[in-house]
């Protein structure tokens, strides 16, 4: 009779047997072990020189190797790992075990530095600073009290700003009257000559209405700096809208003629457009833009704290450490260098640590709540300047919306005029340095040109970090020279030139 068994009690005999043949020859097993680790480590190690001799014999990993090398390294880490689990304890890791395999380079080596995570050191990087600035913090108060107050920033007499408010509230006749000279112009009431003066006649004098009211009212500085800031605004977006139109107008006629027959395009002058594009976070105009779905509410809300609580740790800078350094000091200019120097130096860890909240504030806080609110959904308003290599890098990452605005309406249409590269570069810098000096000297009622050279320093400066990168064929010493030159040094002795200048003017007018 034959017995047929189940396949359980198969496998329980045969786990039965192989555990006593385990332990009647664990000695010689483990033998066998030690003997294979050895010749798989010993061809693995050939393996490795051999690979290592093939590129040259300079020691150094080719690309393919590399990925061989991540590929044996996570093989081997899960071999071990399931040995471990798996074999007794006295058989794991003996000592005639060998303990290095294969060629490999140190973690902080030229090239192996990037290949793991460095969020260690970053952290480090953060509690060294915090424990720093903490201690600055508890000096600078025990030195000077707390110092927050109005001053240089609110009018005492805060009544006297109403012409500054009355200023902003009537910048909208502005976009409303280009809005009646386009329609106009689509109705073919007008030529294209009397457009374009018309269009210079609105932004020229929605630049100008602005200085002229800061001019004659004695207000804020903080006040003046927003008016400017919002008229300059205005003027970029009436450019843009001029400029857009005629453009517009210009394939509407060619479509018109059959130049462009397979190209479906029509203009119209929509008022709704314009009022929409006028208030959201974008200086090119466009019929349409792309849109988000809905308003997320607790989102924003954690934006609009976020925003209150960056912009008093701004103002806590500027009033318990800026003011203070600028005030005691002297004129840059003016007295021993190196008491100048040392001034720039103490005052560039605070002025950098302001650019840096108001660049959040503005670019990643207010314009995101801005968007937010509007459901505008191109959110790109700046990349990673913090990693550029180079000046012009820089000024192509750090404000997006101000960068295709150059781009669309200054830099292409210089090229297809036939200026030269370096001609369009120029002009788009030329334009930049005129409104910084706006938004800066027109409130401090001064016009000194510092901010204007400033700007227009950044030419040679682009040339000298492009000719550093290109020798050096390193990104950190550009990037070093970066932020050595616009940020260590140059806002700085801006802001103290501004101050020194502002004080001396103050002081002989009284």
């Amino acid at each position: 009779m034959t017995i047929t068994e189940s396949p359980e009690s198969l496998t329980s005999s045969s786990d039965d047997n192989s555990n006593l043949r385990r332990r009647r020859g664990g000695g010689a097993k483990a033998v066998e072990d030690v003997t294979e680790s050895d010749s798989s480590s010993a061809m693995e190690a050939s393996s490795s020189s051999d690979d290592v001799t093939g590129d040259g014999g300079d020691g150094r990993f080719s690309d393919g190797n590399e990925i061989q090398e991540e590929q044996n390294d996570k093989v081997e880490n899960e071999e071990q790992r399931k040995a471990t689990q798996t074999t007794p304890l006295k058989y794991v890791y003996r000592a005639s075990a060998p303990a290095h395999r294969r060629i490999k380079e140190s973690p902080l080596s030229s090239a192996a530095i990037f290949k793991q995570s460095h969020a260690g050191l970053l952290n480090l990087c953060v509690v060294v600073l915090i424990a720093v600035n903490s201690r600055l913090i508890i000096e600078n108060l025990m030195k000077y009290g707390l110092l927050i107050g109005s001053g240089f920033w609110i009018s005492s007499t805060s009544l006297r700003d109403w012409p500054i408010l009355l200023c902003c509230l009537s910048l909208p006749i502005f976009p409303f009257a280009a809005f009646l000279v386009e329609k106009l112009a689509q109705k073919k009431y007008m030529t294209e000559r009397v457009v374009v003066a018309l269009h210079i006649v609105i932004t020229t004098a929605a630049i100008l209405y602005p200085v002229l009211v800061i001019l004659r009212c004695d207000s804020a500085f903080l006040a003046g700096v927003t008016l400017m800031l919002f008229a300059c605004v205005v003027w970029m977006k009436l450019v843009s809208y001029a400029h857009t139109s005629y453009d517009m107008r210009q394939l509407a006629k060619s479509v018109d003629k059959g130049e462009h027959s397979d190209v479906n395009y029509s203009y119209d002058v929509n008022f709704k457009s314009l009022a929409y594009f006028m208030v959201a976070p974008t200086l090119c105009y466009q019929l349409s833009y792309p849109r988000t779905a809905c308003i997320r509410k607790g989102w924003l809300a954690r934006q609009l704290i976020k925003l209150v609580i960056f912009t008093g740790f701004m103002g806590f800078i500027i009033e318990q450490y800026i003011n203070p350094i600028v005030q005691n000091s002297q004129h840059p200019l003016k007295g021993d260098l190196l008491y100048a120097i040392e001034r720039v130096l103490r005052l560039s860890l605070p002025n950098l640590y302001v650019w840096l909240c108001m660049f959040y504030c503005l670019f990643h806080l207010w314009l995101n709540i801005l968007a937010e609110l509007l459901l505008f959904g191109d959110r790109e308003f700046y990349k990673d300047w913090w990693n550029a290599k180079t000046i012009d890098e820089y000024w192509r990452l750090w404000n997006m919306p101000v960068h295709k605005w150059m781009v669309r309406h200054i830099y292409f249409p210089c090229l297809r005029n036939g200026i030269p590269k370096g001609g369009a570069m120029l002009i788009s810098f030329f334009v930049s340095a005129v409104f910084h000096e706006l938004c800066i000297a027109v409130p401090c009622r001064l016009f000194k040109f510092w901010a204007f050279f400033g700007i227009m320093f950044q030419i040679p400066l682009v040339i000298l970090t492009n000719f550093l990168q290109n020798k050096f064929k390193s990104s950190n010493v550009g990037n070093m020279t970066f932020w050595c030159f616009f940020c260590i040094l140059g806002q700085p002795m801006c802001a103290l030139l501004y101050y020194h200048d502002v004080m001396n003017r103050k002081g002989s007018a009284s």
